[in-house]
């Protein structure tokens, strides 16, 4: 009878062990440390927002206008961004100021800087974006 009360003692102090090493399955997976959200970030870096973590990927397209000028059209600003949630990725091009819904979530693209400005060329390591959930 002493062996039971002992298997159950030695099997209660595995259990927390165990417990401790196993995989979060409702975790995004993301290379980095995700920045909180609100923190502007640089291509390649990852953001929380709300549940997710989203990665600006790639500028796709910066069409906006100079702060220095006037412009008929205003342009946009488009981002190749990554999304991860919990045992999904997706990848879609958002563009400044739009919602994008995936996987019942909305992410949107809020801020991207620095402004544009006539006879200077940004380069990707020049800017950050601004993402939030809505």
């Amino acid at each position: 009878m002493t062996k039971r009360p002992l298997a159950l003692a030695a099997a209660a102090l595995l259990f927390p062990a165990i417990a401790a090493c196993a995989v979060v399955p409702d975790a995004p997976i993301v290379e980095g440390t995700p920045r909180a959200e609100g923190t502007p970030v640089a291509i390649g870096q990852p953001v929380r927002v709300g549940d997710i973590v989203v990665t600006p990927r790639r500028v796709v397209e910066d069409s906006r206008c100079p702060v220095n000028a006037r412009c008929v059209w205003a342009g946009r600003l488009v981002v190749e961004t990554r999304i991860d949630g919990a045992g999904w990725r997706d990848t879609a091009n958002i563009a400044l100021g739009e919602d994008y819904g995936t996987h019942d979530r909305v992410v949107a693209l809020v801020s991207g800087t620095p402004e544009v400005t006539t006879g200077r060329e940004l380069a990707p390591g020049d800017y950050r974006f601004v993402y939030e959930s809505r």
